[in-house]
């Protein structure tokens, strides 16, 4: 319960980051699954509060019954031996590249030392991963007040769960962990599933502009957009031309059918949209970008309608096994959601 009338809140600026993580997906949101499944000491602020998608807030006068209020995690200050953890599943099994360690807001509370061990365990019992084989994936990386840290991670082994380390203690506002998910689609060989979603360990390759919202990778989020905010938007075109996004899947497979969500978007939905297709084995992000203009057509132009699901079946060529797409809106705008109905391919 507070015991000041807060303030207005302070929200922290959103992280520089490099090309690696621009291009990955946060493994640890919520919105994938991702949960705090026990910690060391979360006295002053939950854990839970770390995972949150959104910025890191700092709300003067906010108190609660142990202090001050934090938005993230904080233990607090440790007056014996040891340090303090939290255990984290990942949304999805996934390929990490790097974190985002931010102590956004926390000044004389930061830790001054963090470290992060991963695992691959079937179950979310708490005993069973204090016990579990843990590898160190990122050696104990020196912090600072109210600062984002990105740092690379070399590991090349899929994970399941994180055991974030706090030498000695503090808190941590956020944190993201940016990687590829693997997905399970092998073991759905002829299944019909959406071959692209992020869980799915589909990925957003390139996209020619994300002015506003997030990037063409919210395109692949689970469930239904939040808002307007929740999507791919790109500007305004004052210029000959349409945006467009290239997109991977999860694994190569037959699309059977396609869903276009613009939910929330009303005034700046596309007003057409296409999709071009191919299966591509090797080249990089640039050069399969570079290819994507001359992929063939699997859903011809269609008209689009605000705030909508748009079904496409019997629209779509049948080009057969493809890796990946090009979502091409025309002339720009706001798309929620993509869903690539079809079946993975059987592997021999």
């Amino acid at each position: 319960m507070a015991s000041h009338t807060p303030g207005a809140p302070v929200f922290a600026p959103p992280a520089e980051l490099p090309d690696w993580a621009q291009r990955s997906v946060d493994l640890a949101n919520p919105r994938l699954g991702a949960k705090a499944i026990a910690v060391s000491d979360d006295f002053f602020a939950e854990v839970s509060r770390m995972l949150n998608p959104e910025p890191a807030q700092f709300v003067p006068g906010k108190f609660d019954t142990n202090g001050k209020w934090m938005d993230g995690w904080e233990s607090r200050r440790k007056r014996v031996a040891g340090h303090d953890w939290a255990i984290v599943r990942l949304g999805v099994k996934g390929l990490i590249r790097g974190f985002d360690i931010d102590t956004s807001h926390f000044t004389g509370n930061y830790p001054p030392a963090v470290s992060i061990e991963a695992c691959v365990a079937e179950s979310d019992d708490a005993e069973t991963l204090k016990a579990a084989d843990w590898t160190e994936i990122l050696p104990a990386t020196p912090c600072g007040p109210n600062s984002h840290h990105i740092v690379e991670c070399a590991s090349t082994q899929a994970w399941t769960h994180l055991r974030v380390n706090m030498y000695p203690d503090g808190g941590i506002a956020r944190l993201r962990v940016y990687g590829r998910p693997v997905g399970s689609l092998a073991a759905a060989a002829g299944e019909l599933v959406d071959l692209v979603a992020m869980e799915n360990g589909g990925r957003a390759v390139s996209w020619n502009d994300a002015s506003f919202g997030s990037s063409a990778a919210a395109l692949l989020l689970p469930g239904r957009g939040m808002n307007m905010g929740d999507g791919w938007e790109t500007r305004r075109r004052r210029e000959p031309g349409n945006d467009w996004c290239v997109l991977e899947l999860g694994a190569p497979g037959t699309v059977e059918k396609i869903e276009v969500d613009t939910a929330f978007f009303k005034g700046n939905y596309p007003d057409r949209c296409s999709i071009q297709a191919a299966c591509v084995s090797g080249g990089t992000d640039r050069s399969i970008t570079t290819q994507s203009m001359f992929w063939q057509t699997l859903l011809p132009e269609q008209k689009l309608e605000m705030d909508a699901i748009h079904t496409f079946t019997e629209q779509l060529a049948k080009l057969g096994t493809i890796t990946h797409v090009r979502l091409n809106i025309f002339p720009d705008g706001g798309v929620s959601r993509l869903r690539l109905w079809g079946k993975p391919e059987a592997k021999n």
